[in-house]
């Protein structure tokens, strides 16, 4: 009795060592077929899926989206109606959520290249509204309205878009002051201001009647300052991406660290891209083809838009156009500010304004030269003494590398100042001038 017992315990005993060295090597080979065929056809379902995951992302996702259909319906007004005034509102509707989506996938591009050429991305494509809707102005020989276009996003930028984002990082952030680097600051105000003595020159040129040859130094004199001010972007772009990057890292790599030090958990969702590189690239030509598209259209109903709607040329141009132009830059900069990234946000408001002075204008002063339109660097009198002071303002206001509330509002109402002054400006003709 004691064999037959101790072989049934030795049996008894064998038995779960044999099932727990064979089940689970069973259920793992099983549960390792299982995820390679399942992992096989995930690949050919995400091949498939990507693509309509992207468009479920860009198009339909954001909650501005539901205005693109105001720009079909615009071109349709056009072609049905005629009415400009009908036209060139819907145009704008329907450019709003284009240059927002701009930003978005500039962002999402910003993800693979790094932050400083995120940031010289962002501010390129945060402007190619601008730069299309100029282009097409000038080729129907608009030149008054792609100044006065680049020359509102100019002051759109620096006193609208910076004064919101400070004024809402300030009431965020109440407790405690906001500090951004004053290096990048004074750069860029020194640009700014090289920009101004560029426009200056010619428009005191043309109303002192001191040319040597009247009305053709004045363009020759913008020619070739448009071309010395391309020279200076382009080192200022060297300068900052080649020699001194550094002096645009620092603080931005300090307040990163800090944040991750923090919030570890926040940082990794924010730091995670929604869509791939190439899908990035793809929205970018998709979304730059519909705003040259919408653009056209907008463009030829400027001036009938200005007489249906009892507006003024120059408040349109300077004002509403910019408006749309930076709808992405001004969602962009309030959100750098209220996450406490302000040196994000100056690359956004103020490296937009660069870029626009030192190389949109230029741009397209060298285009016009090509295409045989006389675009000069004379902005008139008015506008060029409104970019002066507005340049002053904000060259005061980043002195100090910091920012609060008060700034901001101070900006905001100078920005009323503006746009009140250009509600009743009149654009005077050639011949008023001379």
């Amino acid at each position: 009795m004691d064999l037959i017992s101790d072989e049934e315990a030795t049996l008894s005993s064998s038995q779960p060592t044999n099932t727990k060295k064979v089940h689970p090597f069973d259920f793992e080979t099983l549960h390792f077929m299982h995820h390679s065929i399942m992992s096989k056809s995930g690949i050919s379902k995400q091949i498939c899926i990507s693509p309509l995951r992207s468009i479920c992302i860009v198009l339909i996702k954001a909650k501005i989206n539901v205005l693109l259909p105001f720009g079909p319906l615009a071109i349709l007004l056009h072609y049905l109606t005629g009415k400009h005034g009908w036209v060139f509102f819907f145009s704008l509707l329907g450019i709003i959520p284009l240059a927002e989506r701009l930003g978005y996938a500039t962002e999402q591009l910003a993800f693979y290249t790094g932050p400083t050429v995120g940031g010289l991305l962002s501010a390129t494509f945060g402007n190619a509204t601008e730069m299309i809707i100029s282009i097409y102005a000038l080729k129907h020989g608009m030149i008054r309205v792609v100044q006065q276009t680049l020359l509102g996003s100019i002051l759109s930028n620096m006193l609208l878009v910076l004064g919101c984002a400070f004024f809402t990082g300030g009431i965020i952030h109440y407790e405690k002051v906001q500090e951004f680097n004053k290096a990048t600051s004074l750069v860029n105000s020194g640009l700014l201001l090289m920009a101004v003595m560029g426009i200056t020159f010619p428009a005191v040129l043309h109303f002192t009647h001191s040319e040597v040859h009247f009305g053709k130094s004045e363009l020759s004199l913008s020619r070739f300052s448009s071309c010395i001010m391309l020279v200076a972007y382009a080192g200022y772009l060297f300068f900052r991406l080649k020699s001194q990057p550094n002096l645009y890292r620092l603080v931005d790599e300090d307040r990163g660290n800090n944040d991750i030090d923090n919030n570890d958990i926040d940082s990794e969702e924010e730091e995670l891209a929604e869509i791939t590189n190439w899908e990035a690239v793809g929205w970018l030509i998709i979304l730059t083809l519909w705003v040259s598209v919408l653009s056209g259209y907008l463009v030829d109903a400027i001036q009938g838009a200005s007489h249906s709607l009892n507006l003024p040329v120059a408040f349109i141009s300077v004002i509403l156009l910019p408006l749309v132009g930076n709808a992405a830059e001004h969602a962009s900069a309030i959100m750098f500010a209220v996450k406490d990234k302000l040196d994000s946000t100056l690359g956004v408001a103020i490296g937009s304004s660069t870029q626009i002075s030192m190389f949109v204008i230029p741009f397209c002063v060298v285009v016009g030269w090509f295409m045989g339109q006389p675009m000069d660097l004379n902005f008139q009198l008015f506008e060029t003494a409104t970019l002066f002071i507005a340049v002053l303002v904000v060259a005061f206001m980043l002195q100090e590398g910091k920012s609060n509330y008060f700034k901001g509002l101070m900006l905001i109402l100078c920005y009323l100042i503006v746009a009140a002054s250009f509600f009743v400006h009149v654009d005077p003709s050639n011949d008023d001038d001379d």
